[in-house]
């Protein structure tokens, strides 16, 4: 059953995935500053980023989402 307290965390989670590529970019870059503290704390959250000597990098978990969104993609 889901209640309409569902609905805004269902609607960032979406929200996060369809930019999860862009921040994975943003990392490769090296541009973690351009990611949004919010948004960091949230992909943590889910485990699909990971802080890892002080640096951000996706998780196995993270990493799978991408393939997910990659594969529908292509």
């Amino acid at each position: 059953m889901t209640t309409t307290t569902d609905a805004p965390a269902a609607a960032r989670k979406e929200a996060l995935r369809n930019t999860l590529l862009a921040t994975v970019d943003l990392l490769k870059r090296r541009r973690a500053s351009d990611i949004a503290e919010d948004d960091i704390d949230a992909y943590v959250a889910l485990n699909w980023l990971e802080w890892n000597g002080g640096g951000l990098r996706l998780t196995t978990t993270g990493d799978n989402v991408c393939k997910q969104l990659t594969s529908r993609l292509g």
